[in-house]
């Protein structure tokens, strides 16, 4: 005979039926991630198709472009560039007989999957490239919930891929940027330290060195994280097996953090090629220069505050980025691995990159401190977080993607 109180099912209430059916619930948080990612890159898809109309002939991709033309601009169209005629065996030069702006400056794997999906299936390459990097942009929202979910609880978590799914710059995640590739290796690369999961990083590491620049610092996550879990060993061992792995990935991360320069060095002769061709990006900024480790951040910053303030800007910059990673508990809580991997992510990006204009791209590897903002439960706070985010997104597109770009708003 039935019971008048019914099944658990049914004393759950019509809600959580709902939930347990439509896997919105945390037993299925994929489902969530997958939503959230899509509802965010609908918003992007929306702010894309308001600014393209307003572009004239005078913008990089002319008068009112079509939506796949229009997303793959700037560097995408560098890219498509690739795509078509492969990468050069005499550097250009400019007018001054100095290293021109050329395709050596761009990793290989992204256009190449990204042909070898256009040809396949017979789609234009940037209908391709947004396809491609939409497809990587979801998959990297998945391995960032993974990654955040050792450290932090579901909602924590979940909020924490919201806020890079809305972030900024999060719009670069749908365009022929290599952006939404490399996140997704190297988020995929922080979860396997995690997991030490070590021979599987044999595989991922090259792939992502060679989607963008990441091998050298990845390297320097790995030697800081050797010295940790040594000094830490009372604690939590550190079996010798591990401590080989890891001075071997180590060595692997370093190779591959060479392997670029090195490909164009036998290809074109000139054992400076990529470094010049870098070079040849930030001259337009402040004139030819020779790359000396730590100085670009103090060459930029007097373009942005002036000579006078420049040195204190890079200091009170570098100081308050080292004082958030050792002192703040939302950052301390994020565990070793991501905490080494922004540590080396600035250092990297301090000895080597001019910041200008992509300065904000550039720093999206950080995406471990969404994982910090996402700790705090304030509703007002995470409200305040998402509309901003938004709000700003909209904003950067309209000035890097708008009618309004100029030189040095180049994304």
């Amino acid at each position: 005979m039935a019971h008048g109180r019914g099944s658990v099912a049914d004393r759950q209430g019509p809600a959580r039926r709902l939930t347990r059916r439509t896997g919105f619930g945390t037993n299925r948080p994929w489902i969530q991630v997958l939503a959230v990612y899509a509802a965010a890159r609908a918003l992007t898809t929306i702010a894309m198709l308001i600014i393209a109309p307003n572009l004239d002939s005078s913008a990089r991709a002319g008068a009112s472009p079509g939506f796949f033309d229009y997303a793959a601009l700037w560097d995408g169209q560098w890219y498509w560039y690739i795509a078509a005629n492969g990468y050069p065996t005499t550097l250009p030069l400019d007018s001054s007989g100095l290293v021109a702006e050329n395709q050596w400056a761009f990793m290989p794997l992204y256009p190449a999957i990204v042909s070898g999906l256009a040809g396949a299936i017979g789609i234009p390459w940037p209908t391709a490239a947004f396809l491609v990097s939409l497809a990587f942009g979801f998959a990297a929202a998945l391995v960032l919930y993974r990654l955040f979910r050792i450290r932090l609880d579901h909602t924590q978590s979940l909020f924490a891929v919201t806020l890079f799914a809305v972030s900024p710059l999060s719009f670069i995640l749908q365009m022929a940027y290599a952006e939404s590739m490399q996140l997704f290796f190297l988020a995929l690369a922080l979860l396997l330290v995690e997991r030490r999961r070590w021979l599987w990083l044999v595989a991922v590491i090259p792939v992502m060195a060679l989607t963008r620049p990441t091998g050298l610092a990845f390297a320097l996550m790995l030697a800081l994280y050797f010295v940790v879990r040594w000094l830490t060993r009372d604690r939590e061992p550190f079996p010798a097996r591990d401590r080989w792995w890891v001075i071997a990935l180590t060595a692997l991360s370093g190779v591959m953090g060479l392997a670029w320069p090195a490909i164009a060095w036998a290809v074109t002769g000139s054992v400076t090629a990529y470094t010049d061709t870098e070079l040849a990006w930030r001259s337009a900024w402040i004139g030819q220069q020779h790359l000396i480790p730590f100085t670009p951040w103090f060459q930029a910053a007097p373009f942005w505050v002036g000579a006078a303030l420049a040195p204190l800007l890079v200091i009170v910059l570098v100081a308050g980025f080292a004082a958030v990673l050792l002192f703040v508990p939302a950052v301390k809580r994020l565990g070793h691995p991501m905490r080494l991997w922004m540590a080396a992510y600035g250092i990297y990006l301090f000895a080597f990159f001019f910041p200008q204009s992509s300065v904000l791209r550039i720093l999206m590897p950080m995406f471990p401190l969404a994982g910090a903002l996402a700790v705090p439960r304030s509703t007002t706070f995470r409200t305040v977080l998402i509309a901003g985010s938004l709000a700003l997104q909209f904003a950067w597109l309209w000035a890097t993607w708008g009618p309004v770009s100029t030189w040095w708003s180049i994304p």
